[in-house]
């Protein structure tokens, strides 16, 4: 079985890389952006047509949020043009596309866990361009797995844990909000999840929310990463409006994962668990 894999470049499909290297009768295909540009039809067709994909994992993102905000021309055409591209060539050859997708489709006025079924009402602009992409694949595409993910990082590419390990060794004191409350999740877990679903040959098709078990604020993770890595900074919680961005973030966005342990018997780990090995990984790589 063939597997397709764009964005192999980023940080979930280095990862993604990373865990299947053993796997018997899995074939993954990885392609970086420069090598597959999602947001070209022909390329995307060419692709999918030249092989007989079972499946193709969408990794390929604009993922800055604040540069979204004022580059929404690349924005949209990655992240909506592209996922538009994927459904429809997918639809062509056969393949299951499985795409990742964000909880900053939600506003973040709640206050319990979003269901998938929640209304989706982004407040930024990246937000708003994951929502289009994932009606794009809907409306064109009946094979697909929508997984909703948050706050993502481990020891690969440029992320929270890695920022607040590098800040923590230039600096005696930092500042963290604490009133934007979401769930950690490291990528390795979100790995997992694909491949177990993979594995499943599953026509279980839908949207499905996955990131790891808890809730934290920035200020939480960042002290428990602080903690972990045995950094002796003081850290202070601060209000989102003390620390201004371009792009405003949800206050809430907790997922609720009782669709995806239910459908695919998934264990999900608590992110604090996670993020004891994803420390213990990123400190072994940087020996």
């Amino acid at each position: 079985m063939k597997i397709l894999v764009t964005g192999a470049s980023g940080q979930l499909g280095r990862t993604l890389e990373d865990i299947v290297q053993d796997e018997q009768g899995l074939t993954f295909v990885f392609k970086s952006s420069t090598e597959l540009d999602i947001t070209n039809f022909d390329a995307v067709h060419n692709e999918l047509t030249s092989s007989d994909f079972a499946y193709c994992v969408n990794c390929a993102a604009f993922t800055n949020v604040d540069l979204a905000e004022t580059d929404s021309d690349k924005a949209s055409l990655v992240n909506i043009t592209g996922a538009r591209n994927l459904a429809l060539n997918c639809k062509e050859s056969g393949t299951v596309l499985v795409h990742i997708s964000t909880d900053f489709v939600f506003d973040g006025y709640l206050n319990v866990p979003y269901h998938e079924e929640d209304i989706a009402r982004p407040i930024g602009f990246y937000g708003d361009t994951k929502y289009k992409g994932e009606r794009a694949i809907i409306n064109n595409l009946e094979e697909y797995f929508i997984l909703r993910t948050s706050w993502l990082y481990s020891e690969r590419g440029n992320n929270f844990m890695k920022t607040m390990i590098r800040l923590g060794t230039e600096r005696e004191e930092l500042s963290v909000v604490y009133d934007q409350v979401g769930t950690p999740t490291y990528a390795k877990d979100l790995a997992k999840a694909i491949l177990h679903i993979i594995k499943a040959h599953s026509i279980d098709y839908g949207v499905y929310h996955y990131s790891n078990d808890g809730v934290a604020s920035w200020y939480d993770f960042a002290k428990a990463i602080f903690d972990g890595f045995g950094i002796d900074i003081k850290l202070h919680p601060i209000l989102s409006e003390q620390y201004p961005t371009p792009a405003e973030r949800p206050k809430y966005s907790v997922l609720d994962k009782s669709k995806i342990k239910r459908t695919f018997g998934l264990q999900v780990p608590h992110w604090k668990d996670s993020l004891q090995i994803a420390l213990k990984a990123y400190a072994k790589a940087s020996v």
